[in-house]
């Protein structure tokens, strides 16, 4: 599953058959049934409260429409004629994430089945054939449905790794071409989307962001080790990650990166991947608490020295910055205790507006700013 994973530009729409496949046990790959199939007003098109996933995707959710004609627009003409590709909406290239079931083979396409529904229900679900009658039963749990085929998202790990394919890695061409990097942030993407599940079935805010994160890791470990020349900048992205994790996670032993360039990308290739996976499944089962998103939170708010260490580049400073401000956010947001907390909220903001330019960090001024942080979360 980890190679599908690690494919995320090249393997989205075969990784969700793949593991499809096997979590069914079928010997051929199931059927795509089309969003239809979910449609029925007694099923998820109805208007009640619980019956209405269909219309709020449809309706609401960007995934439904947007990804797809944004292949439309000017600036991904740009993009595609600088990479010699002729039409991006008919590419596999970019409609692997933007347009995902035009690469579903005919052979696996249903009845009702829409290349034009974007990403749809069965992009996250899985295919439905082997489970659309069944997963209604009363007499079916979480393991049945799973054994059956249907994705289990509310396992943390399992839906960081559904969601990261297109949220993460972008191509080095690509990005040099024009598209804007990404930043996979597990717990902050979800509260974005419009809501068609049960806040109970959402999961711990700050345990959904650590899982994420982690499971980033591993993503920019595999596109970093298989570059041919990564860019200095690519490095110390994948480097802030790292410190992150550390940072958040001490008992995971995610070592430091070495400091030459050549066995850092070997470390990345060899180690980071295997071990940032572990601890994305770990934290995944782990029994969490307010208690362990405190810890964590008092740790970032207690890294200022690390951004007073002149022996690291400007540009890792401001990587680790653009990762830690959203860290904290979540961390922050998901303690109730501090929504109303003006010191926090106020220092918070002032750490984002630091985090802005990349060009134009000021590491001393953004330590400043967190000890003012750490202050506010002490005072609490």
């Amino acid at each position: 599953m980890s190679k599908t994973i690690c494919h995320p530009a090249a393997g989205f729409v075969a990784g969700i058959i793949l593991a499809a496949n096997i979590s069914s046990g079928a010997e051929t790959p199931p059927k795509f049934l089309g969003a239809n199939s979910c449609a029925n007003s007694s099923c998820h098109g109805g208007g009640g409260a619980k019956q209405n996933q269909f219309l709020v995707w449809s309706l609401k959710d960007f995934h439904s429409q947007r990804p797809a004609a944004t292949l439309t627009t000017a600036r991904s003409k740009q993009i595609a004629d600088a990479l010699e590709i002729k039409d991006p909406s008919a590419s596999s290239r970019c409609t692997t994430c933007h347009a995902p079931l035009r690469d579903v083979p005919e052979s696996l396409r249903g009845e009702n089945f829409k290349v034009s529904e974007c990403v749809s229900c069965e992009s996250c679900h899985g295919a439905a054939e082997n489970w659309l009658r069944a997963h209604t039963r009363h007499d079916y749990t979480r393991a049945d449905r799973t054994a059956a085929g249907m994705r289990d998202l509310q396992n943390l790990y399992v839906r960081a790794n559904t969601c990261i394919a297109c949220h993460q890695n972008v191509d080095a061409d690509i990005l040099k071409a024009g598209h804007p990097e990404l930043i996979f942030e597990l717990d902050g993407q979800s509260v974005a989307e419009p809501k068609h599940w049960c806040a109970e079935k959402n999961g711990n805010g700050a345990q959904a962001w650590l899982v994420g994160q982690a499971v980033a890791l591993r993503e920019m470990s595999w596109q970093l080790a298989n570059e041919k020349s990564p860019t200095e900048s690519e490095i110390n992205r994948w480097n802030a990650l790292v410190w992150l994790m550390q940072t958040a996670a001490p008992e995971s032993n995610l070592k430091m990166p070495p400091k030459t360039r050549a066995v850092t990308i070997a470390y990345a290739a060899s180690t980071l991947q295997g071990e940032s996976d572990q601890v994305a499944r770990d934290f995944a089962t782990t029994d969490w608490s307010d208690t362990k998103t405190s810890k964590i939170l008092s740790a970032f708010a207690n890294s200022n020295e690390s951004f007073r260490d002149t022996a690291v580049s400007q540009n890792l400073q401001a990587r680790r910055a653009e990762r830690l401000v959203l860290a904290l956010d979540r961390l922050v947001a998901s303690l109730p205790e501090y929504k109303n907390n003006e010191p926090m909220q106020s220092s918070l903001n002032q750490l984002f507006k630091l985090a802005q330019s990349i060009p134009d960090f000021d590491p001393k001024e953004f330590a400043a700013a967190l000890e003012k942080l750490s202050a506010a979360l002490a005072a609490h």
